[in-house]
C-alpha cells in the first residue's frame, strides 16, 4: 500500500532540501505506523504524542511533567492534560517527591510497561523492516552520514 505522506511543501530545489524532505517522510511513516499497529494489536489507542510521553517516562522513570515539557517542546498545559489522560488510562502514576513534596515523580504503572514494551518491539520491528537489504557497511555509512548532518546542524544552531 502506497500512500503519499505530506507532500505540502515536498518539491525542494536542492539536493540538501530533498534529503530532509525523505528524512521527513521516513519519519512520519515510521511515527505513524508505530501506535496504529500497537492499538491494532492491543485495542489501545494512542496518539503519537501518548506514545512519546509513555517511551519518555518508560525511559525515565521518576521524571516530572516540567521535564517532559522541556523535552518535548510542548506547552505546560498540553502536557498536564495529556499526563491527566495517561493517569485515567492507568499507563502513569504520579508519587511526591521525597525531597519535595510539591514535585510529583511520574512512573508506568504495569500495564504501561507492558504497552511501552510493545511499543518498543515495534518500533525495532519497524526500523528492521526499514533497513531490510542494507549490507552492515551500508548500514554505517548511513549512521555516520546521519551523524554528520546532525553535527552540522547543531554547529549551525550556535
Amino acid at each position: 500500500m502506497n500512500k503519499t505522506v505530506d507532500k505540502v511543501n515536498s518539491k525542494s530545489l536542492t539536493p540538501a532540501g530533498e534529503i530532509f524532505d525523505q528524512l521527513h517522510t521516513v519519519l512520519h511513516l515510521h511515527r505513524g505506523r508505530q501506535p496504529r499497529e500497537v492499538a491494532a494489536e492491543d485495542a489501545v489507542a494512542l496518539t503519537h504524542m501518548e506514545a512519546k510521553a509513555l517511551g519518555f517516562f518508560g525511559r525515565n522513570p521518576g521524571s516530572t511533567q516540567t521535564d517532559l515539557v522541556q523535552r518535548s517542546g510542548r506547552d505546560k498545559a498540553q502536557i498536564a492534560r495529556l499526563i491527566a489522560l495517561l493517569k485515567e488510562r492507568g499507563l502513569i502514576v504520579s508519587s511526591a517527591d521525597a525531597a519535595d513534596r510539591r514535585t510529583q515523580r511520574l512512573a508506568l504503572t504495569e500495564a504501561g510497561q507492558a504497552l511501552h514494551r510493545r511499543l518498543r518491539r515495534h518500533s525495532e520491528q519497524l526500523a528492521q523492516a526499514a533497513v531490510q537489504g542494507f549490507s552492515d557497511a551500508e548500514l554505517a555509512q548511513l549512521l555516520a552520514m546521519l551523524a554528520r548532518l546532525r553535527t552540522n546542524l547543531e554547529a549551525a544552531a550556535e
